[in-house]
């Protein structure tokens, strides 16, 4: 490889990086957006305080978990490229055809928080700010990096005889985020008025605009995701992964339109975008496989299936204000499985592998979030007490309100 191809390969990555960051503003904006004035301040708190402590945490932890390769020469509890030892040929195609150390780490980091920003959302409006930063802090640490190593890193996962795939991480980010979503609403229990003796109540979100725009972010910030994980600049696998990703968005758009009217009788915006990330979850784990048709069938069926599940979530009374739970965990169950299914790796074997690796993320996952989640329900407690809910989030742990001019006045 000559050095002019290198530096392109390394430049798209960075690029790369760039647009996957941007995805944390839109997980900020569609959370608040969907969830109640009064909580606002406390969402883009949560959004704003994750890829900060999820980029020192991945840099001094997660990354020698992940990849104990040689990026270990730094020791356990430092990156060895942050002021430690760096790898032979850490800036040249030696280290990588791809990309340097150093973009290897920060393109690796901007996903590290992305399963902790799945489970904000699902906990919002009732959880404590210190227990959920407690939680986010080890399950990016040391959860989402052992999974990925089991995959990424040259793992178990992809030592079996059909190896377990995944492109992006349609289940080693966004199903481990979904595992981690599902315990702790499970045990936070639903917000106060959400379920009554005469069924199911309506909690809406106070800004609509904002939870478009943070979709469209979100959309724009997978084309880093997915198509910094071809890891070159290749320009057919690249520009396929674009199609493939987009397509999916788009289908899935429809398969939660149709779905819902049928069940709803009516438009429903907030289903129509999570059936869009839905459909970009579940395209994540195989947008290098697929071609256009696999492409919109798999997003239509992951857009579909986000409104079942938001249903059968809230008759079991799993309460997730913004549907985290089902565009992420469902989702990513489904866009792994569909790489058995549709593509190139189609095959019996294939779907064995996959549904081993759904299930062993799955296990670890539930008992790691369930240990973390219930040692503090049991210690310091995870949910805010019920004046402070009925009050909001934003006055009483953060002594502000987002809106102070539209306020009612004590």
């Amino acid at each position: 490889m000559n050095q002019e191809l290198f530096t392109i390969n390394n430049v798209w990555m960075m690029v790369a990086t760039i647009l996957v960051f941007i995805m944390h503003l839109g997980f900020a904006s569609l959370e608040a957006g969907l969830t109640r004035a009064k909580n606002t301040v406390n969402i883009l708190f949560k959004n704003t305080i994750i890829p900060a402590m999820g980029l020192l945490t991945y840099g001094f932890v997660g990354f020698n978990l992940m990849y104990p390769g040689e990026a270990f020469t730094g020791g356990f509890f430092g990156l060895s490229g942050l002021g430690l030892s760096l790898p032979e040929g850490w800036d040249t195609f030696r280290y990588n055809e791809g990309y340097t150390f150093f973009t290897d780490f920060i393109f690796q980091a901007m996903f590290a928080a992305t399963a902790a920003t799945i489970v904000s959302g699902a906990v919002a409006e009732r959880i404590k700010l210190g227990p959920f930063i407690i939680f986010s802090t080890l399950y990016v640490a040391i959860c989402y990096p052992i999974v990925g190593m089991w995959k990424w890193g040259g793992g178990f996962l992809d030592s079996l005889d059909t190896p377990f795939y995944d492109f992006a991480g349609s289940t080693i980010v966004h199903s481990v985020g979904g595992w981690g979503a599902l315990v702790g609403a499970y045990l936070l229990g639903p917000r106060i008025g959400k379920y009554t003796a005469k069924g199911m109540n309506a909690i809406p979100g106070h800004n609509i605009p904002m939870a478009v725009i943070g979709v469209f972010l979100l959309w724009f910030g997978w084309f880093g995701f997915n198509g910094g994980s071809v890891l070159t600049a290749d320009p057919g696998t690249v520009s396929k992964v674009f199609v493939t990703t987009s397509i999916a968005g788009a289908a899935g758009a429809f398969g939660a339109l149709l779905f819902s009217y049928i069940k709803f009788k009516s438009y429903d915006i907030t289903m129509v975008l999570n059936g869009i990330l839905a459909g970009l979850v579940g395209i994540t784990a195989g947008a290098d496989l697929m071609g256009v048709g696999e492409s919109a069938i798999i997003g239509f069926v992951g857009g579909s299936l986000v409104v079942f599940a938001v249903v059968f979530f809230d008759n079991v009374k799993i309460d997730d204000p913004v549907g985290a739970i089902s565009v992420h965990l469902v989702g990513g169950i489904w866009g792994t499985l569909a790489v058995g299914l549709f593509g190139d790796l189609a095959g019996f074997s294939q779907v064995m592998s996959q549904l081993i690796g759904i299930g062993a993320v799955g296990l670890f996952c539930v008992i790691f979030s369930f240990v973390v989640f219930y040692a503090m329900k049991k210690t310091v407690g995870i949910r805010v007490h019920e004046q402070e809910e009925v009050e909001g989030l934003d006055i009483n742990e953060h002594s502000m309100r987002a809106y102070p001019d539209f306020a009612i006045k004590e």
